[in-house]
């Protein structure tokens, strides 16, 4: 089976190769992307209070994506190393690797809990809450809260089910906790009262089972890597090397929590709560768009990175001009609906006349660089397949923190106008982009050298 794989990364034909690889990820991903879209959405539409509870529900999120970044730090850390472990035939260094994550997301976990419930209250009113919007917050965040441990382990220890090569396994941990969700929001919300409490009770209640069945799986015959509580004895250099590795993930997704609390406290304090709803619904728009394309690049990687490894730069070079150019088309026709229909788009999160009318009005100017984002995704992960991890790091850095986050603080205080935040995305979207792909056209010819 091993070798039919490889001679199909080095020989089948590029298209259909990409399709079987990437569609997977793709699910993954959009499955994954419905935990946070789908509560937006029921919150959303809550009789009499749904903008007000959407826009609280949207400052908490920072705290969330933090809380998701600390699982990536152990579980995409430790993940590949137990899977080389694994190959090199060192099993039991491989399980030392899983029980010491483990450890290290129950610990995390009940850090994250203790520390974020007694400052909850000011870090949301700085990441963009009011008076009117922090009461939503609060009653959403401190159920997620004692979830967290849930969050940990479901993320972090799936990772070392999809090294191991189970990829339906481990997207059945993600399915199985998207459905239930999305079964319990509207029983939690609607039929018994709880509003935006019952979207936070229905999401933990979700995670806890995608838990289970992740923890069942590495606890059972079925699994080549398996928890034994001899491995979860904390041991320096297993957890130095995994902490090591983990801090680049960790800092690509703990990004996203500034990127958040930049645009909520600016929209905040140059518009109001309804400019920070309008934030909340157009990131979750962006997140339908981006993570279906990062998707494919994830799924492409492994034929770039074959094919690199054995030499074969003229299939590298055809494999990224299919990415490149599936991501700009995907991209591109975003960009081109979210002109055309942003308030038909709204109306999916909410139906509140003012908010869906400044949505209509501010979408196109918001996603008016989506076009050129194609072209960061997939030269980044392109990078990424190569062995560029500095290189990739860097480029993810440069978008959000580098540009996005200065721009959304500099052209209000410029333009003294809260436009000029919405118009940051776009500006540092195309920017990053023509940065991203002057680089790889740079560092083609050295790293993909012509036959």
């Amino acid at each position: 089976m091993r070798q039919k794989n490889e001679t199909a990364l080095a020989n089948a034909p590029i298209g259909p190769m990409m399709v079987k690889l990437a569609l997977p990820a793709v699910v993954a991903q959009i499955i994954n992307m419905l935990y946070n879209i789908v509560d937006r959405v029921y919150i959303g539409h809550i009789a009499q209070v749904g903008r007000t509870a959407l826009t609280g529900v949207g400052v908490t999120f920072p705290i969330i994506m933090l809380i998701s970044a600390f699982s990536a730090f152990v579980g995409m850390g430790g993940a590949p190393l137990a899977s080389i472990a694994l190959g090199a035939g060192d099993r039991e260094k491989a399980e030392k690797f899983l029980g010491n994550s483990a450890t290290l997301l129950v610990i995390m976990a009940a850090v994250l809990t203790a520390v974020f419930l007694i400052i909850k209250r000011p870090v949301l009113m700085a990441f963009g809450a009011s008076g009117e919007t922090i009461g939503y917050a609060l009653d959403y965040i401190s159920i997620y809260l004692a979830g967290t441990i849930f969050v940990q382990l479901a993320l972090g220890l799936n990772a070392y089910i999809t090294a191991q090569g189970y990829a339906l396994v481990s997207m059945g941990s993600v399915i199985i906790g998207a459905v239930l969700n999305i079964a319990l929001d509207p029983l939690f919300i609607f039929a018994l009262g709880m509003g935006v409490k019952g979207a936070a009770v229905a999401t933990i209640l979700s995670q806890g089972v995608s838990t289970c069945w992740v923890v069942a799986f590495l606890s059972s015959k079925r699994s080549g890597l398996r928890i034994r509580r001899e491995n979860m004895h904390l041991e320096r250099r297993i957890v130095g090397r995994i902490l090591a590795l983990g801090i680049a993930p960790f800092i690509m997704q703990s990004t996203e929590s500034l990127v958040t609390v930049v645009l909520n406290s600016g929209l905040q304090l140059y518009g109001g709560d309804l400019y920070v709803a309008s934030v909340t619904i157009m990131q979750s728009i962006m997140q339908m768009i981006v993570m279906p394309v990062q998707g494919i690049a994830q799924g492409v990687q492994p034929i770039i990175s074959y094919n690199f490894g054995a030499g074969n730069y003229q299939r590298v070079r055809r494999t990224f001009h299919l990415l490149l150019r599936t991501a700009l088309i995907i991209t591109t026709a975003s960009c081109i609906l979210a002109a055309l229909i942003p308030q038909q788009l709204a109306l999916i999160f909410n139906n509140d006349r003012d908010l869906v009318a400044l949505v209509g009005r501010v979408m196109p100017v918001f996603f008016g660089g989506i076009w050129a984002f194609g072209a960061q995704i997939a030269c980044q992960s392109t990078f990424m397949a190569l062995g560029q991890a500095k290189t990739s790091l860097f480029l993810a850095l440069l978008r959000k923190v580098i540009l996005l986050v200065p721009l959304a603080i500099i052209l209000p205080m410029a333009t003294g106008s809260v436009m000029g935040i919405y118009a940051a995305e776009p500006a540092a979207d195309i920017l990053a982009s023509s940065i991203t792909l002057t680089m790889f056209m740079i560092q083609r010819k050295k790293l993909l050298p012509e036959d």
